[in-house]
């Protein structure tokens, strides 16, 4: 059997998606900045690709800038704040240490331009508590930007609570909402939201394309100059292909959120109570907080990427963090964050579902995860050390 459990990496494309793209490929291709009709029918299925995001936002179609993923947006938005900051002697930014690091590298990189960047400390269950936010804030803060839930362990934050302090203090509240976005609903205006962003792989979207949400009355820095797409604040021909199937893969999403959700947090409710009976597991992230297909456990004894391949063998498809530091060595940053030990951050297992999986592939997880467990184990000498140490 083949199973892929790794949808926080990213999605396979929807039948939506692909019918709705396949048109701007071949047939509606004009560049829709030219003014001749090809380029107008381009133009406004861009615009109606703005509308789409927007409502299910609860934002204003001028609010969405589309760009090429979660990581230009990430980058934009945290620049952008900070740069806005920097005119009124404002210099301070606050983040939290489970940042995916679109947003903590973009914040080093501030910082060797003369910002002062706090890092929040998480509790063990990754909650960041607005009591340390109210305290940290100062009055030469610029930005907060706390991620919406967290790619890894799928802790879900306070995300209202927070941008309300924000809200207070006069401070920009930005949220990476790249894997809530399509899986739990998001209203900006609600959650005292004033940059937020998406990418469309990550709810059965095609890669390459996302959204940045800017509210009204904040000034964006360019990062790409060039031309005057996307009101001059992104430039570059958009890819329209690419946007018209993010809209449709966000609407089908949006649309079915909360049957979607039910069903895939009951999958994940029961290998998390499945996969806890394995002895000294431990579940990552906070039990109820958490976005609806993350399973996160470390195992102690055994080591994180040997279980990935070994699983890989038997045709499961799971990860041990983010996709994006697959190819480190070193153990999660957010697993050290919550305050797990290098030895047991090192075997972890992410599980993370969609509403393409079924029962029967639970069925197999759960009867392949204990197999490569007690096979890793019996080669272990950590494990052999610990049983000795009992």
């Amino acid at each position: 059997m083949k199973v892929y459990a790794d949808n926080a990496a990213t999605t396979a494309l929807s039948s939506a998606a692909k019918t709705a793209m396949l048109p701007y490929f071949d047939s509606i291709y004009g560049n829709p900045s030219s003014l001749h009709s090809f380029g107008q029918e381009a133009a406004r299925a861009l615009s109606s690709a703005r509308d789409t995001i927007a409502k299910h936002l609860n934002a204003d179609a001028r609010e969405i800038i589309f760009t090429s993923g979660g990581s230009e947006a990430d980058n934009q938005a945290i620049i952008s704040a900070a740069m806005l900051g920097a005119k009124k002697g404002k210099k301070h930014i606050i983040s939290t240490k489970i940042e995916h690091h679109a947003v903590l590298h973009t914040l080093d990189r501030l910082k060797k331009q003369g910002f002062e960047i706090e890092l929040l400390e998480v509790y063990s269950d990754g909650i960041v508590h607005p009591k340390d936010l109210e305290k940290a804030i100062r009055s030469d803060t610029a930005l907060v930007t706390v991620m919406y839930a967290n790619n890894e362990i799928g802790t879900i934050q306070p995300i209202a609570e927070l941008g309300g302090i924000c809200r207070e203090r006069n401070v920009i509240f930005h949220t990476d909402a790249v894997q809530a976005a399509g899986h739990i609903p998001i209203d900006v205006k609600a959650e005292n939201i004033d940059l937020l962003t998406i990418s469309a792989h990550k709810f059965h979207g095609p890669k390459g394309v996302g959204a940045l949400f800017c509210r009204r009355g904040i000034t964006l820095t360019n990062l790409i100059d060039g031309g005057a797409q996307e009101r001059g604040k992104r430039a570059g021909t958009e890819n329209v292909p690419g946007i018209v199937g993010m809209a449709a893969a966000f609407e089908e999403a949006c649309t079915n959120i909360e049957a979607n959700a039910a069903r895939v947090s009951a999958m994940r409710d029961r290998l998390i109570e499945g996969l806890l009976e394995i002895p000294e597991s431990i579940l990552n992230g906070h039990r109820e907080k958490r976005l609806p297909g993350n399973v996160n456990l470390c195992f102690k004894g055994i080591e994180g990427e040997s279980m990935l391949l070994l699983l890989d063998s038997m045709g499961i498809a799971a990860s041990s963090g983010s996709a994006c530091t697959s190819g480190s060595l070193d153990p999660s940053h957010v697993l050290l964050a919550i305050g797990l030990p290098h030895e047991i951050a090192h075997g972890s297992l992410r599980l993370s579902l969609s509403e393409y999986n079924t029962e029967e592939e639970m069925d197999y997880i759960l009867t392949a995860v204990p197999q490569v467990v007690a096979r890793l184990r019996e080669m272990s000498p950590v494990w052999k050390k610990m049983q000795e140490a009992k």
